[in-house]
């Protein structure tokens, strides 16, 4: 490690740091407690490093930066759902939001500024992408909302679960996503078991592959919407690139290399994927492998032109999967007042 200037501390692993030390003749420990400060004690600063000389902050002030993402603005809907607004360096700002259910707490956190896919269904996706999140930028979002669990928590246990579906497709990230995940469920970071954190994409086939082959730790979630290539291609405009038989081999191989059983999410649109017969595709899709489903309401976004389906054809959807034999489970829109439920993310503050 030669000390050049480079854009973040926390773009390094211990023995990097490690070696930064010791080409600058300080004891080679320093590097432990500065990756403990970075993740495990979530420092904010190299002053917050106390046990750190002085000399040794200096060292890191002259060769390093320390992004974080500052909590900036926060918004908490009726039904307890809380958004929060993270500021990052270079004042861009992305969402995450707190989900309380029951006494467990979900955290949804974003992994790019803004999406460069473009969901027709989708107010981050009409933003356009501005740029990746750093895995730092990712880790502060999971972390500053488990503190907010620990406090609102009668049992002082955190989140429960950690989900990457806010702003951006974390598989188009992939290397800082992989970097993040690693961290939240490390004994060295956040301590959360990989069972409990679940990164959701559109489908990158290629990605899928990649994240089979290294064997990622953590739970995966597939935004399907249609099994039908003409109307996934209209509500998901990547779907041209990548079809839905294209999406299915590579989840035949996820399953095949990791054993793993994987979930689709299926938002349902009034009057374009919410009839039998797309549920009859649908079940035929998922045929190939062991999946659950999960069905999501809309949460409407101006100038879309499309509608939440009626209750009873949600319902009607549900039960013709489930005399499939499929899990199915209806997942029910929180935050919706203040633009902090799935698909509204887009920097909105009412």
């Amino acid at each position: 490690m030669s000390g050049k200037l480079i854009s973040d501390i926390r773009d390094l692993s211990p023995e990097e740091i490690k070696s930064f030390f010791i080409v600058h003749k300080e004891k080679p420990f320093r590097g432990a407690q500065v990756f403990d400060w970075l993740w495990k004690k979530q420092g904010a600063s190299f002053d917050e490093m106390t046990d750190i000389p002085k000399t040794c902050r200096g060292l890191l002030k002259s060769n390093f930066t320390f992004y974080k993402a500052i909590p900036e603005k926060t918004q908490e809907s009726r039904d307890g759902t809380i958004k929060i607004g993270f500021r990052l360096h270079d004042d861009t700002m992305v969402e995450g939001v707190l989900i309380p259910s029951g006494g467990r707490f979900t955290a949804c956190v974003s992994s790019q500024v803004g999406c460069p896919l473009g969901c027709v269904f989708c107010a981050t996706g009409q933003l356009g992408f501005k740029r990746n999140l750093s895995p730092g930028e990712i880790f502060d979002q999971a972390a500053c909302l488990n503190s907010l669990a620990l406090k609102q928590s009668i049992s002082n246990a955190g989140l429960s679960n950690i989900v990457y579906m806010g702003m951006g497709e974390p598989l188009l990230n992939y290397e800082n996503v992989k970097k993040s995940v690693e961290m939240v469920t490390s004994a060295d970071g956040m301590g959360m078991s990989p069972q409990r954190v679940t990164i959701s994409s559109l489908g990158i086939p290629k990605m899928i592959r990649q994240m089979a082959d290294e064997g990622l730790k953590c739970q995966f979630a597939l935004s399907l919407h249609s099994a039908f290539n003409e109307k996934r291609n209209r509500l998901v405009p990547f779907n041209m690139k990548h079809t839905v038989e294209e999406l299915k081999d590579a989840l035949k191989y996820y399953y095949k290399e990791t054993g793993k059983r994987f979930t689709i999410e299926y938002i349902l649109f009034r009057d374009v994927n919410d009839s039998l017969a797309d549920a009859s595709e649908l079940a035929v899709f998922c045929r190939n492998f062991p999946v659950k489903v999960n069905l999501l309401e809309y949460n409407e976004v101006e100038g879309t032109g499309l509608y939440r389906s009626e209750p009873e054809k949600l319902n009607a959807f549900a039960g013709f999967l489930e005399k499939k034999n499929m899990v199915v489970n209806i997942r029910i829109s929180r935050g919706k007042d203040i633009d902090a439920a799935c698909g509204q993310l887009a920097g909105k503050n009412k």
